[in-house]
């Protein structure tokens, strides 16, 4: 089944808790995002290992295995979108469709275990990249082709606003 495309506009949660996860930008200290992205990835190998990862709760949800490939995939992009940010003056990232990239990379049928490991590598690879960000850094500007403009810092807040937003959405 597929599911109804994510419309709203998320950018509220770099300055506002959420109301449905707990995820305050209050509590965002940059030298710690590495280390806030490590902690997260550690919930998902215990989520993968469900034996209903791959049952959708309702028609509208997506199911945990679904979550950690989006998750997976949202860690690969915003190294990236990092990396742009730290080399290049003020960039616009490149569109990403999530709930295409869903589709298409047939998240629903992938293997738990081996999202796993990518999940863990990439949380890794993403975390180091934000631990090497130094203080002259975090300033730094990009921009969504929606307008949508963040520091380094505020980029990281909305990072970590989605990763904690899906640990809470797949808490059992």
């Amino acid at each position: 089944m597929a599911i109804v495309p994510d419309t709203k506009d998320w950018t509220w949660a770099t300055r506002e808790a959420c109301p449905e996860c707990g995820f305050d930008p209050a509590g965002v200290v940059p030298a710690e995002v590495g280390a806030r992205v490590r902690v997260n990835a550690a919930l998902w190998p215990g989520v993968l290992a469900r034996d209903d990862v791959a049952e959708r709760p309702d028609d509208s949800t997506w199911s945990p295995l679904e979550y950690a490939c989006h998750v997976r995939d949202v860690l690969t992009l915003y190294r990236f979108r990092l990396g742009l940010m730290l080399d290049e003056d003020d960039p616009v990232y490149p569109d990403w469709d999530q709930d295409t990239t869903a589709v298409e990379s047939r998240y629903a049928a992938q293997d738990p275990a081996t999202v796993a490991d990518d999940l863990a590598r990439e949380a890794a690879s993403t975390a180091d990249a934000f631990d090497a960000v130094d203080a002259t850094q975090w300033s730094r500007t990009g921009r969504r082709s929606d307008g949508a403009s963040f520091t380094v810092t505020t980029f990281a807040t909305y990072f970590l606003h989605d990763l904690d937003h899906h640990a809470h959405d797949v808490s059992a």
